[in-house]
């Protein structure tokens, strides 16, 4: 799952560029940036790095911060070359606020010879707070953590389709990135799945499920809240008859409050990196149980 959008020209140009006024350190940084951005597989990963089970270490951080500089001279001058970097940088943060409102952790990960404790179907169960676990009622697990991160991915994802043809791919594809990356770290921190090929099939999983959910909401979104709370009955809440539809009704008006946020942001205001999701479905619960135009208008004439 790594970027198809490397800058390869990038490092070339600066390297044939005597002229240009960059100092031969600030090219090896980028070109050493360079090589981190396009890595192919997680090899960086470890929990030893860290035991927050977010994303690459410190490492690849420091390198984009040493040339954020220089990229921004030359996104002056050829926009598309550098994009992959401002995107880069951007994504990296705004993936950690995606994953926020899901984050839950397994102390007994951090013990050693400590047992995780599961369900009677043999799935991980960690410790988490917030409306999604408290009020919502979802237990701490992988998969919960993995639909939460999607909604709020799918958000943004929607509003990057707002920024130049020519770019948007490149910020849907880091984003994305970073979603898994996140997702492998976390399943080597608190899960224990050192084994690569208990991970891949975690991930491979995981990816089909975020297809899934692409294609139901961008349904939901164009033909109406009903079918966008039907698609989040499926996603998010397993499609269990139990459902409260208060709740269900919350999550829908968030997710069309947001976007709406978004929608009237500018793209400097998403591009920053600093985008920021407002309170949690919760707020709406007010609001949800006010009676539409038409159906007070429907009791009125009964």
């Amino acid at each position: 799952m790594a970027s198809n959008f490397t800058c390869r020209a990038c490092s070339k140009a600066l390297s044939g560029a005597k002229g240009s006024g960059l100092k031969a350190a600030q090219r090896q940084n980028l070109r050493s940036a360079q090589r981190s951005f396009s890595t192919t597989t997680p090899t960086l990963y470890n929990a030893s790095h860290s035991l927050s089970a977010e994303r690459r270490p410190d490492g690849v951080k420091e390198g984009f911060s040493s040339t954020i500089g220089i990229a921004q001279k030359l996104r002056e001058k050829a926009p598309l070359m550098t994009e992959t970097y401002v995107a880069y940088g951007a994504t990296r943060e705004l993936i950690k606020e995606c994953t926020r409102p899901g984050e839950y952790s397994i102390p007994q990960a951090l013990e050693k010879n400590g047992e995780i404790p599961t369900d009677a179907n043999g799935v991980h169960l960690g410790v988490g707070e917030g409306w999604w676990y408290e009020t919502l009622g979802l237990t701490p697990t992988f998969s919960n953590w993995a639909q939460i991160t999607f909604i709020h991915m799918y958000m943004l994802q929607v509003r990057f389709r707002m920024f130049p043809k020519t770019h948007a791919p490149v910020w849907i594809q880091h984003i994305t990135n970073h979603a898994f990356y996140a997702a492998e770290d976390r399943l080597v921190v608190w899960h224990k799945f050192n084994a690569n090929t208990l991970r891949q099939k975690h991930l491979k999983d995981m990816f089909a499920q975020w297809r899934g959910v692409l294609l139901s909401y961008d349904e939901g979104l164009v033909k109406g809240d009903a079918m966008l709370a039907a698609a989040i009955w499926r996603n998010l809440l397993g499609s269990r008859e139990d459902v409260d539809f208060d709740k269900l009704a919350q999550i829908v008006g968030y997710m069309r409050k947001e976007l709406k946020r978004l929608d009237n942001a500018k793209d400097d205001e998403v591009a920053n990196g600093e985008w920021k999701f407002s309170g949690n479905p919760g707020d709406l619960a007010s609001m949800v149980k006010t009676p539409s135009r038409l159906m007070a208008s429907e009791g009125a004439k009964a």
